[in-house]
């Protein structure tokens, strides 16, 4: 079976990982009012979950700007493209399954758009690991 994800798709995907690096800090401090309870934490533990919340938006970001400016070097199957691919899928995937497994959807405030907003984050989730492993395969393969 020949994959062959069109660079629109890749370029798409890449748009709406940029889109989630910069809702992120929002998302944080209007839905989840993530600050209060990091507050509660001890002063290192506080600088750790800040750090680990910058990672994520970094990465995000950056998967984005690869996807929108590189997409044909993602799929042109040098061990690069696999490593990039794969870790990418590993990336959204493991967040998908983290998402379903410990995120209960509940948690989210019952407001339209917080509710609606929560769909269509994971809709994207969902998208990015379905590109990106689909991506490896046809690196692969």
């Amino acid at each position: 079976m020949k994959i062959n994800i069109p660079n629109w798709v890749i370029i798409l995907g890449g748009a709406g990982q940029l889109f989630t690096a910069i809702v992120y800090p929002y998302i944080r401090h209007k839905v989840f009012d993530w600050y209060t309870d990091v507050k509660q934490l001890k002063p290192l533990n506080q600088e750790i979950a800040k750090t680990y919340g910058r990672y994520i938006q970094g990465l995000n970001f950056s998967f984005g700007l690869i996807a929108i400016l590189i997409p044909n070097d993602l799929k042109n199957g040098t061990h690069l493209a696999i490593a990039i691919t794969g870790l990418i899928a590993a990336y959204w995937v493991g967040k998908v399954a983290t998402q379903i497994a410990y995120y209960p959807m509940y948690d989210i405030p019952k407001k339209f758009l917080f509710k609606w907003g929560g769909y269509g984050m994971n809709l994207l989730f969902v998208l990015f690991a379905i590109v990106y492993t689909l991506l490896l395969l046809q690196n692969i393969l």
